[in-house]
């Protein structure tokens, strides 16, 4: 990685997004201020290797939302590499395609929940992941810390490589608004208006198939 002097930080957020919603945009937009980051990229997984076992939304549908989410902030932008990869996305796959994308002179910060920084061990090659961009674990207050010990057991010096920031504790979650809009329950303030709309406006997310 290029020194950290020098360096065009880039922050990397990947999610099936379906749908993306407030608590996505916070937690992004607080990473970049605190680390400094020079742009956001928002991507959508095609299909995420560990989420096999839910058929997601329409890619088209997502990429729709997504955009819509970030339209008005201009250090956040979409990528479209996962999704327009046939299989499953590997986040080494797509971290060594952005750094020769963006040049020798990016930094990449991918930042990662809890919850997916404790499968880490299950990701496609963690350690050498960390060697070539920095990982940026997204804490909220109340959280329980992360099990480094156990992490360390497959990728050495886990603790030196991941970097933490805490943001907001916003209880939003995409399952919870599928689940919400099955119901006929109101979304408003769950996620942005525009993808509010469409939602709506497209019948997404009607039916109990749609929630797990």
């Amino acid at each position: 990685m290029p020194s950290e002097e020098n360096a065009r930080k880039l922050g990397l957020l990947g999610g099936t997004f379906d749908p993306v919603h407030l608590g996505h945009l916070i937690a992004a937009e607080e990473v970049r201020v605190q680390l400094g980051l020079e742009k956001v990229l928002f991507i959508p997984a095609r299909q995420s290797p560990l989420k096999q076992d839910r058929l997601s939304s329409p890619v088209t549908e997502r990429l729709a939302m997504v955009e819509m989410a970030i339209a008005s902030n201009p250090y956040f932008a979409v990528s479209r590499v996962e999704i327009e990869r046939d299989s499953p996305s590997y986040t080494i796959e797509t971290v060594r395609y952005l750094l020769e994308k963006e040049g020798p002179g990016a930094s990449l910060y991918f930042m990662v929940g809890l919850d997916q920084a404790a499968s880490l061990p299950r990701w496609k090659d963690p350690g050498p992941l960390m060697e070539i961009c920095h990982l940026v674990l997204m804490s909220r207050p109340g959280w329980t810390p992360l099990d480094f010990d156990f992490l360390e057991r497959y990728i050495p010096q886990a603790r030196e490589r991941i970097l933490s920031v805490q943001v907001p504790a916003i209880g939003i979650s995409s399952t919870e608004i599928r689940r919400r809009v099955s119901q006929g329950l109101s979304i408003k303030y769950l996620a942005p208006e525009r993808v509010e709309e469409y939602i709506l406006g497209h019948g997404l997310y009607t039916t109990a198939a749609s929630i797990p």
